[in-house]
C-alpha cells in the first residue's frame, strides 16, 4: 500500500519506514512534487498534524499521514513543546535550539522532560488520531553522534544513554514516533 509521508526529513522517513514495515510504501513530499513548507501555525501537536495531512490529502488525494513532535520540560512550563523546532529561531536549526535549552535548563535540578508525537492519519477520507509518549530527561550536555533534533540532550526512562547513543532499531522501539507509528501500523493491519 502506498503512503504519503508528510516529511522531506531523511531521518524521519528512514524511522517510520523501518517501524512501518515493508508491505507499506511511504513516499516523500519531494517525491509527490510538493516542496514547499507546509505551514505549522497551529496551537497544538495534533492541530500541526491535522492540518499538514489535510494539506497533503487536498494536494495529491491520496492516503497520508503527518506527524508533529515536541520536546515537552517540566521545568519550562511544557516548552518548547508545539515550538520544538522552532524555539531558538523561525527556522529549524538543530544546533540553536540545542543551546538554547541547555541555557534555559542551566542549573535546573529538575530534568524531567517527554517527548510526544501527534500522527494523523487520512486513509480513505476519514481522519485517525494516534499519539506515543516517552518519558524521560534532559541531560547537562549533549552525548552521542546519532538520531536528530534533540536526541542528544535526551535520555528516556530507564536509560542512561541519549537517544543519540542508541541504534535506530533500538531508539524505535521505545521512542514517542516510533510508539505513535507502531499504532498506525496496527490499525493499518487491521
Amino acid at each position: 500500500m502506498k503512503l504519503v509521508f508528510a516529511t522531506n526529513n531523511a531521518h524521519k522517513l528512514r524511522e517510520v519506514a523501518q517501524v512501518v514495515g515493508e508491505e507499506f510504501e511511504l513516499v516523500s513530499l519531494k517525491e509527490c512534487g510538493i516542496t514547499e513548507d507546509i505551514p505549522e501555525n497551529e496551537p497544538t501537536l495534533e492541530a500541526n498534524a491535522l492540518a499538514k495531512a489535510r494539506y497533503i490529502h487536498s494536494r495529491t488525494g491520496l492516503n497520508c499521514f503527518a506527524d508533529d513532535t515536541g520536546l515537552e520540560v517540566d521545568a519550562l512550563g511544557g516548552e518548547p513543546g508545539v515550538r520544538s523546532a522552532r524555539y531558538a529561531t523561525d527556522g529549524h536549526d538543530d544546533e540553536a535550539n540545542k543551546r538554547l535549552l541547555l541555557e534555559r535548563m542551566q542549573g535546573e535540578e529538575n530534568r524531567a522532560a517527554q517527548f510526544r508525537t501527534a500522527l494523523v492519519l487520512i486513509m480513505d477520507g476519514k481522519e485517525y488520531l494516534f499519539e506515543g509518549v516517552v518519558r524521560g530527561r534532559i541531560l547537562c550536555a549533549e552525548c552521542g553522534e546519532g538520531g536528530f533534533g534533540y536526541d542528544p540532550l535526551f535520555a528516556p526512562e530507564g536509560e542512561e544513554r541519549s537517544f543519540a547513543q542508541m541504534s535506530a532499531d533500538e531508539k524505535n522501539a521505545i521512542s514517542h514516533r516510533g510508539r505513535a507509528v507502531r499504532k498506525l501500523a496496527e490499525f493499518l493491519n487491521k
